[in-house]
C-alpha cells in the first residue's frame, strides 16, 4: 500500500468533517448572528440604537434620528483537534471507519464552538428564577415578557437553550407538547427544534451549571460568532510514526452584542 493518501480521500475526508460539524458538531451556530471570513485577530459587530420619527413642515428638512452606533469587539482564537491513524490500520479502514475519525474532530471542533458561544451568553446582565428552583411556565412567561418589554422582534429569530431536566419539565407541559400549541418540529441548522411561544427550543448539555442550572432566552441578534477560518482538515504523513496525522482547526470567536436580547433563566440542575 502507498505510504500517502491520494487527494480523493484528502477532499472526501475534509468534506465529512465539515458535514459532521454543520450538521451534528454545533447546536448553537446556526441560532445567532454570524461573520464569516473575518480577517484578522478580532472583529467588530454593530450595535445600532434606536430611531425615533417624526414630522416636518413643507419643504423642511427631514428629521435626522441620529441613530447611536456602539462597536462590540469579537476576539477570536485558533483551535484544533488532531488524531494518529496507522498506515497499516489504512488497510482496514472502509468508508463507515473514516466518518468516524472525522465525526471524532468535528464533534470536538462543534463542541468548542457552542463553548465559545455559551461563554458570551453567560454575560447576559437580565435574569429570572433562583438556583433552588426548577424550571416552570411563570419564569418563561417572565423571560419573555422581558425580551417583549424591551421590544425585542417576535420574527421567528427568537430562541431558548435549555439543559436536559429543563427539556424534561417543558415535556410534562401540556403546552410544551400538545399540537393545539406546538407544531411540527422544524429542522435549523441540522437539527430539530421545537417551537412554542413564537421561540425555537434547543436542548443542550453543556450549559453552566456551577450552582444551578442557567439556560437563555435570546434573540439572533444578541449574539455574534466571527469565523476567521471556518473547520479545515490537513492530512500529513510521519515516517517515525508510520502513521498519518490528521489535524482539524479553526479560527473563531463570539461575543455579547445587545444584553437587551437575551434573558439568562436559573433554575435547579
Amino acid at each position: 500500500m502507498s505510504m500517502s493518501i491520494t487527494e480523493a480521500f484528502v477532499k472526501q475526508f475534509e468534506a465529512d468533517v465539515h458535514l459532521a460539524y454543520q450538521q451534528t458538531g454545533t447546536k448553537l451556530r446556526s441560532t445567532i448572528r454570524s461573520k464569516n471570513g473575518v480577517v484578522g485577530a478580532s472583529t467588530v459587530f454593530q450595535k445600532v440604537g434606536r430611531g425615533a420619527a417624526g414630522t416636518k413642515a413643507r419643504h423642511d428638512l427631514v428629521p435626522v434620528m441620529n441613530l447611536a452606533h456602539t462597536a462590540v469587539e469579537c476576539q477570536l482564537a485558533d483551535y484544533y483537534a488532531g488524531d494518529w491513524v496507522d498506515a497499516l490500520d489504512e488497510l482496514k479502514i472502509n468508508i463507515d471507519e473514516r466518518r468516524v475519525v472525522a465525526s471524532a474532530g468535528a464533534y470536538a471542533l462543534g463542541r468548542k464552538t457552542d463553548e465559545l458561544i455559551i461563554d458570551a451568553m453567560s454575560g447576559a446582565t437580565l435574569e429570572v428564577g433562583a438556583y433552588n428552583a426548577a424550571l416552570s411556565k411563570e419564569l418563561i412567561l417572565n423571560a419573555v415578557a422581558i425580551l417583549n418589554t424591551n421590544d425585542i422582534p417576535d420574527d421567528g429569530r427568537r430562541f431558548a437553550v435549555v439543559g436536559v431536566n429543563q427539556w424534561n419539565a417543558l415535556l410534562s407541559m401540556p403546552e410544551f407538547t400538545s399540537s393545539d400549541y406546538v407544531g411540527e418540529g422544524t429542522m435549523i441548522g441540522g437539527f430539530e427544534v421545537k417551537r412554542w411561544l413564537g421561540i425555537n427550543w434547543v436542548l443542550h448539555n453543556a450549559l453552566p451549571s456551577d450552582t444551578g442550572r442557567d439556560c437563555f432566552v435570546y434573540h439572533a441578534s444578541a449574539i455574534g460568532h466571527a469565523v476567521g477560518q471556518d473547520v479545515k482538515t490537513d492530512i500529513s504523513w510521519s515516517g517515525e510514526r508510520a502513521a498519518h496525522f490528521v489535524c482539524n482547526s479553526m479560527s473563531q470567536g463570539a461575543a455579547l452584542i445587545d444584553a437587551s436580547g437575551i434573558v439568562r433563566i436559573k433554575c435547579t440542575k
